[in-house]
């Protein structure tokens, strides 16, 4: 591995931390940094859309408003570096909270999950940015 791989993966593993910043926080405008604008993002595996960046935004605006209390950790990613672009793959747990406070372990409404997401990236004047993410859901849990 060359000193310009390390940078990209460490770059990309950045990328991966931005976009669940973005999702937890419902700070939809970081996901711009880490789309292309004609990026293609399928939630389909999870029950949700596919679509453009700016679809994906409004729709994750509304649908997880009605779990405020989220937290994502993504594991190790696997990468595969070729023309220009990088396949990675990084499997998720997830945990979506009807609130932001502290509750009970047993309060109702709890959703978890895991997968996989499996992204096609592009390195682009601003930095590396995904072109292409499909979300391999796993499992899924309700309290």
């Amino acid at each position: 591995m060359d000193a310009q791989e390390i940078a990209d993966r460490s770059e990309i593993t950045e990328l991966l931390a931005r976009y669940t910043r973005a999702v937890d926080s419902g700070h939809w405008d970081l996901l711009d940094e880490v789309f292309t604008p004609d990026a293609s993002i399928d939630y389909r595996s999870s029950g949700g859309i596919s679509g453009t960046r700016d679809e994906v935004k409004a729709w994750l605006a509304e649908v997880l408003s009605h779990w405020p209390g989220r937290s994502h950790l993504v594991g190790a990613a696997t990468f595969a570096f070729g023309d220009g672009e990088a396949r990675v793959s990084a499997p998720f747990l997830d945990t979506l909270a009807p609130t932001r406070e502290m509750t009970g372990a047993r309060t109702k409404g709890f959703l978890h999950g895991g997968g996989w997401y499996h992204h096609r990236l592009r390195r682009t004047p601003g930095g590396w940015r995904s072109v292409e993410l499909v979300e391999e859901q796993s499992w899924r849990t309700a309290t």
